[in-house]
């Protein structure tokens, strides 16, 4: 797996708008393009093997409300589209696969009913990831505006024996700050888990991606980029295969 393989570009969505927001917070928010579909299409185009798509409406209301976007982006790319964003049931995570999406990312339901998480993934096996959001070292749900008590190591050791595909492990105070990745707490999980780790949050510079890709043989398998691929700080087209 080259460099290029390891990056998976962010389709983050909101009213329909393909947007980052900074640190998580629905109110520091910047517009990339009005067509999620075809900033998606750019990225498969420029190379990306992967895509990871977030319904940040469905984030902060607790179920999916680009669901006919998602479609679109899904029927328009001919490469594997992880979704996140809102999946709070299993009728949701249902419909969301029936429509194409290859993965799901679950966070919120897991820690709140673990019934229905359960649930989920014995009837979709390897589909799901279960998504880890990190604020200041404890894990965050609800759209990242409530924290538990749980560490991300311990979060995720709840569910590393389920037929999960794996974990996404995203920095939510360095997200969409370019910064620079949380690289240590990434390996640590990685090193303490059986399935592999998703890194996200934190990405400026191509030699971010570098200090994570140092740590793949930990079972770190890519990194998720907004920001960086959208202000021209990694350009895809230029990294070899």
């Amino acid at each position: 797996m080259g460099l290029k393989d390891f990056i998976i570009p962010a389709v983050d969505i909101k009213d329909g708008k393909a947007v980052r927001l900074f640190k998580g917070d629905p109110n520091a928010i910047t517009v990339y393009g009005n067509d999620p579909v075809s900033v998606a299409k750019r990225w498969e185009e420029e190379g990306a093997k992967h895509l990871h798509v977030v319904d940040l409406d469905g984030a902060f209301e607790g179920k999916p409300k680009n669901l006919s976007v998602v479609e679109r982006i899904v029927k328009s790319v001919s490469v594997p589209v992880e979704f996140g964003g809102g999946l709070r049931s299993f009728e949701g995570v249902k419909a969301v696969l029936e429509i194409g999406v290859d993965r799901v990312v679950i966070g919120s339901l897991a820690y709140q009913n673990p019934a229905e998480f359960y649930r989920i993934v014995e009837a979709f096996p390897q589909k799901v990831i279960v998504g880890i959001d990190a604020k200041d070292g404890k894990v965050a749900v609800k759209g990242w505006l409530e924290k538990t008590q749980y560490t991300p190591l311990q979060f995720a050791k709840k569910f590393d024996c389920l037929d999960i595909w794996g974990f996404l492990y995203t920095d939510v105070n360095r997200d969409g700050a370019m910064v620079g990745p949380n690289v240590e707490g990434t390996k640590k999980l990685a090193e303490n888990l059986k399935h592999p780790v998703i890194a996200s949050g934190g990405v400026g510079s191509l030699e971010d991606i570098k200090k994570l890709y140092s740590i793949k043989d930990a079972g770190v398998y890519g990194v998720v980029v907004g920001k960086a691929l959208y202000e021209g700080k990694i350009n895809l087209k230029e990294l070899e295969d």
